[in-house]
């Protein structure tokens, strides 16, 4: 069958058209099919800029035809302040994986928050205690509503504490989160005191330097470290990964841009000292969690797997339900 043509599909079409449990069950497919060597290695390339920087990472995908995809994204985090645009933004292009057809222009911002709190969300359902209730979270942006809601599909909370620098923002994110889930909610004005009464903590901050220590960890907690994804983004001190066992979503990529990167560069880990990538544990090539005592982190970085495994699903559902607008670039 010939392409008509590519969907181009705007950041409020992909909202509602891909759900938060879509999304979980598309990225633990695609992890899954890379552990079991059925799809190739993602790629990445990364370019700074003043004041930022751009991401495109690429992957292929075999769900029930071959898809291809590719995703620019540029991370200027202070776009908001200075000019009203999105902290981080940029595009899709979804293709037939057999013959290269641009399938879709698809906007990236609602995919790549989903899938990022999708992963967290994985993680916390292979890597977390099983009677895990109380969360923190640290960053009260898009990543942080999405880490929340999505740990709440695999873990329910009961209580949520939430940080950032910027006080008000936490006081408003807590307010929505408590109302929307109804569940306790509420500021952390020791942000040690929180994570130590936590089981699982989310870190999804931008800093150059680390701000979350071992001493600050009590053991069976589970961490998804969502913040570093280029090599000047810490969250982590790197004693902490020494001593806890790490979970990454692509190896090779974590020791580049991760947490990973930075404990490889103190000389406190080694590449062979990481437990598993994250879909080596969901096809059972390697145990998850063994002790209620572990404090295990997922080292996620981000992977063009998730992005081709959620622009799939929302293409798919845009075509049945006949959403978007279709260009013809070659006529």
């Amino acid at each position: 069958m010939n392409p008509s043509g590519t969907l181009l599909l705007t950041r409020q079409e992909v909202a509602k058209l891909l759900s938060v449990e879509e999304c979980i069950d598309g990225v633990e497919l695609a992890f899954k099919l890379y552990a079991e060597g059925k799809t190739p290695p993602p790629g990445i390339l990364g370019m700074h800029a003043t004041d930022g920087g751009f991401h495109l990472k690429a992957a292929m995908l075999k769900l029930n035809r071959n898809y291809f995809a590719v995703k620019v994204n540029g991370n200027f985090f202070q776009n908001m302040k200075r000019f009203n645009l999105p902290n981080i933004q940029g595009i899709i292009m979804l293709c037939d994986g057999d013959n290269g057809y641009p399938l879709a222009l698809i906007d990236s911002i609602d995919i790549t928050i989903k899938r990022t709190g999708a992963a967290t969300a994985v993680a916390a359902k292979y890597l977390a205690r099983a009677d895990a209730k109380i969360a923190t979270i640290c960053g009260c942006g898009n990543q942080g509503k999405i880490s929340v809601r999505a740990i709440n599909k695999v873990r329910p909370l009961k209580q949520v504490f939430v940080f950032d620098i910027d006080e008000n923002r936490a006081q408003n994110f807590a307010a929505e989160m408590a109302e929307e889930l109804k569940i306790k909610v509420e500021t952390a004005q020791d942000l040690t005191k929180a994570v130590r009464a936590s089981d699982v903590c989310v870190t999804c901050t931008p800093p150059r330097k680390y701000f979350l220590k071992k001493t600050d960890v009590s053991p069976g907690t589970f961490i998804a470290a969502v913040g570093a994804d280029s090599e000047d983004k810490q969250e982590l001190e790197p004693a902490l990964l020494a001593s806890s066992k790490v979970v990454v979503d692509i190896l090779d990529q974590c020791a580049t841009i991760g947490e990973l990167h930075h404990a490889l560069q103190e000389g406190v880990m080694t590449k062979s000292a990481v437990h598993a990538e994250l879909g080596e544990i969901i096809a059972g090539k390697k145990p998850g969690r063994v002790s209620p005592e572990e404090i295990i982190i997922f080292d996620s970085t981000g992977t063009a797997l998730q992005d081709v495994a959620a622009a799939a699903t929302v293409y798919e559902k845009a075509i049945s339900a006949g959403a978007g607008m279709t260009l013809n670039f070659f006529s």
